[in-house]
């Protein structure tokens, strides 16, 4: 299967190399083709280096399949590409009718390795595409050397999009920044100073290295100076960029557990229901998008892209059916009796998952973000926000709104709120708490699968996926105050991030360990958490 894998990138990659070059004649001529396959390495690395030289597009997939190993040598010397398409001549690019007899790879080392990729670089610069360029330049600012210079100079002249330019004038000054002209140098380390990469301050630190005989590897003194102004600009970036990062880990975080929270905040708010089946809501949430998304592939693949669409009501509509099931046949006969309940909840937990293993099996499944949801959007340099985890902080957002809107504007939000507040009072005043209960349950079991939707984007969906939530969401509860939609909100933002900024000092598993001991000191002193209920009759 590996192998096959193999095989697939493989032709993958040359058909790309094959798709960007066109249109283009190949220059390159037999005797660069033999010196390109010759058994001195030296030989082929200046082979390379002249056809990056000569910027000829077209040597790119014969450069790619001495990469990728799929360039071979014939027993009578004629030089092939291995491709999905069959045998391809590797002069003319077309294709044979036979495969030669004896072939044999063309192997490389770690030097002319080196030289290919960094060759191949240069040579995309040239692509149509924006995505291949951008991801050439950054490949080159690592690699580029002086023998490159007049190709990136080529590239930045006829280059019209800011974020490929701007990683090509950093690559220039990089490669500048060892000329012999001490006044090029220096302008050099000004352009690298508005880099925002640790690369970037790497290679600047470097030329303030000394060497055996005690000098600089930079001659000059004002250029040293400016090589420690320009560290010190980067550092402040990257410091930004590293805060921001976990921020964002941390909302990130705080949002799912925002999502897994909501809903038993509303249940064991009303109802005082220990619920330990509510990871398992977020299972069956997850697997409906799965679901959805299966049928969307077989019988609409045009609009994949849509699948969460409905994915999203039929995760809540499924969650919230199967909740309002487990509260009117198990929990309705357990209400007062808190120990029977949870034990009856945590059997039907492991119910549930059994279930699931027999109808799925007991693997991970899949479920395929949107394109939409793909990649992510660069700031800072090499922070990267993906867009799934952008899309769940909306989300939980979204419904964080849509929850309290209902609770607040609605019919049956005042019904909720008065049951929770004085249950006996309500049911004297004619609400149907028993409906009450009901519809709540069925609602926060909903607000689970949506938790589960949203959890099927940033990972596997596997039958023990809730269980590595439950706990989380009943601190969350505990620490923002039972029933308090507010406090949830702060308690899962809150513990988040805290979550995010103490993983780079102590581990993730210390991490957790320090807030849950800080959650229980704060139940200590604050029983009722973050947000207490004010009423009459809520502490009876």
């Amino acid at each position: 299967m590996m192998m096959l894998f193999t095989r697939v990138c493989r032709s993958l990659v040359l058909g790309a190399a094959l798709a960007l070059t066109q249109g283009a004649a190949c220059a390159m001529t037999p005797a660069q083709l033999a010196q390109l396959v010759s058994d001195d390495s030296s030989a082929r690395i200046e082979a390379i280096n002249a056809l990056v030289t000569a910027g000829d597009a077209g040597a790119i997939p014969v450069l790619q399949a001495l990469d990728e190993g799929t360039l071979q040598i014939a027993a009578d010397k004629r030089v092939v590409i291995e491709s999905s398409a069959g045998m391809l001549d590797a002069l003319t690019l077309n294709k044979l009718d036979a495969a030669p007899a004896g072939l044999e790879k063309v192997s490389i080392n770690n030097r002319i390795r080196r030289a290919l990729n960094s060759g191949l670089a240069a040579l995309k610069l040239s692509a149509p595409q924006k995505e291949v360029r951008l991801a050439a330049a950054e490949q080159l600012q690592s690699r580029a050397d002086e023998d490159m210079l007049p190709l990136v100079e080529q590239a930045l002249k006829r280059e019209s999009d800011p974020e490929v330019k701007s990683l090509l004038l950093l690559t220039q000054a990089g490669i500048n920044l060892k000329a012999a002209d001490a006044a090029l140098r220096l302008q050099a380390v000004k352009t690298l100073a508005q880099s925002e990469r640790a690369a970037t301050r790497a290679m600047l630190l470097a030329r303030l290295e000394k060497g055996g005989d005690g000098s600089f590897a930079e001659p000059d003194a004002a250029v040293r100076d400016e090589i420690k102004k320009a560290a010190r600009a980067i550092d402040s970036r990257l410091s930004t960029a590293e805060y921001v990062g976990r921020v964002f880990s941390g909302l990130s975080l705080g949002s799912v557990l925002l999502l897994t929270a909501l809903g038993l905040a509303i249940t064991y708010g009303l109802m005082g229901v220990i619920n330990m089946a509510h990871g398992e809501l977020l299972m069956i949430g997850a697997y409906t998008t799965y679901l959805v998304q299966l049928w969307f592939r077989s019988h609409w693949p045009g609009a994949f892209d849509w699948y969460m669409v409905a994915a999203v009501p039929a995760s809540f509509m499924v969650a919230a059916m199967v909740g309002m099931a487990l509260e009117r046949s198990v929990i309705r006969h357990l209400y007062g009796r808190p120990l029977e309940t949870l034990l009856a909840t945590w059997g039907i937990s492991l119910l549930l998952i059994q279930t699931v293993r027999v109808i799925f099996g007991a693997q991970n499944v899949e479920v395929m973000n949107p394109s939409w949801m793909s990649g992510g959007y660069r700031m800072l340099g090499s922070l990267v926000l993906p867009y799934n985890r952008i899309a769940i902080i909306v989300f939980a957002f979204a419904v964080l709104l849509a929850v309290w809107l209902l609770l607040t504007r609605t019919r049956l939000g005042l019904f909720v709120r008065a049951v929770t507040q004085n249950r006996t009072m309500a049911g004297c005043v004619g609400v149907p708490t028993g409906k009450v209960d009901m519809w709540a349950f069925g609602l926060g079991s909903g607000i689970a699968g949506l938790g589960g939707c949203a959890l099927s984007q940033i990972g596997n969906v596997g039958p023990d996926l809730g269980q590595s939530y439950i706990v989380d969401s009943f601190m969350v509860v505990v620490l923002g105050g039972v029933g308090q939609l507010a406090g949830t909100v702060v308690a899962g933002l809150g513990l988040g991030v805290a979550n995010k900024f103490l993983e780079p000092y102590t581990g993730a598993v210390l991490a957790k360990i320090f807030v849950l001991v800080f959650i229980i000191i704060f139940i200590q002193k604050r029983p009722q958490g973050l947000f207490a209920l004010k009423g009459r009759m809520v502490e009876a």
